[in-house]
């Protein structure tokens, strides 16, 4: 069964294409909880949750009763319809991490009619699920943003790091860049070498490093420690946009 948590229309708040105005599909379920991230989030039933920015999107458990079972493509395509859209506007899937669905016919589906009505397609995943592009050949159309997870996620270095994957996607998708989520604390704490023990598997493809957080002002502590870190490793810094403009990561 295929989740849908929300969906949005909004501008690309970080990554190579911030500021591009883009439709948001954010699906439910991942395969890691992130923990360590330290954000929270209080649940229907008034439970507090700790994980990532988004653990109303991974918490299965006490999130499920607000997510959407999708029985069909048509029932993705039809959102489109639900906005006043630029022709052929960026639609980016998110999540939770959206390749756990990578495989299910309806999802595929999906792409492969997004790719018809010339849509640009983006996913935003962890990289550590394996895509099969010889089956499924539309993910060679798509771009995918690898936000590889780091140890400030609490998450095991065998579990959040697959050296096959990352080079699988770098090298069969239309384009790939990595993009990591760093707090100020990190910095000093083996950061360098943990970046490039990960990039290492697609030493070519571009590093985008954008400050840790869930609200404005954890951004924004977070931000100049960064921007000095970017500078003096050549990576790029990425803003959050969406969260500094907003203040918040739901629904913009």
């Amino acid at each position: 069964m295929i989740y849908l948590v929300e969906h949005f229309y909004s501008i690309q708040g970080e990554g190579r294409y911030t500021g591009t105005p883009s439709l948001f599909f954010r699906f439910g379920g991942c395969n890691m909880k992130c923990e360590g991230f330290g954000c929270e989030e209080i649940a229907p039933n008034g439970t507090q949750v700790l994980g990532c920015d988004t653990v109303y999107a991974v918490n299965k458990e006490h999130f499920l009763q607000n997510w959407i079972p999708i029985k069909s493509s048509k029932e993705l395509l039809n959102i489109l319809n639900l906005y006043e859209l630029p022709k052929k506007v960026d639609i980016v899937l998110t999540g939770g991490e959206p390749l756990i669905y990578a495989s299910e016919p309806i999802f595929v589906e999906f792409l492969e009619a997004l790719h018809v009505q010339g849509h640009k397609i983006t996913f935003e995943t962890n990289g550590s699920i394996h895509v099969d592009f010889e089956q499924y050949p539309i993910y060679k159309k798509c771009i995918f943003a690898l936000s590889i997870k780091l140890s400030n996620s609490n998450e095991s270095f065998g579990k959040r790091v697959r050296g096959n994957v990352i080079n699988s996607i770098a090298t069969n998708a239309k384009e790939a860049f990595f993009k990591f989520s760093i707090d100020a604390e990190s910095i000093n704490l083996g950061l360098e070498e943990e970046i490039e023990e990960i990039i290492i598997h697609s030493p070519t493809t571009s590093v985008y490093c954008m400050p840790l957080g869930g609200n404005k002002e954890e951004v924004e502590a977070n931000t100049e420690p960064l921007i000095e870190f970017c500078k003096s490793k050549g990576y790029n810094f990425s803003d959050r946009l969406h969260i500094r403009v907003w203040d918040k990561n739901k629904g913009v």
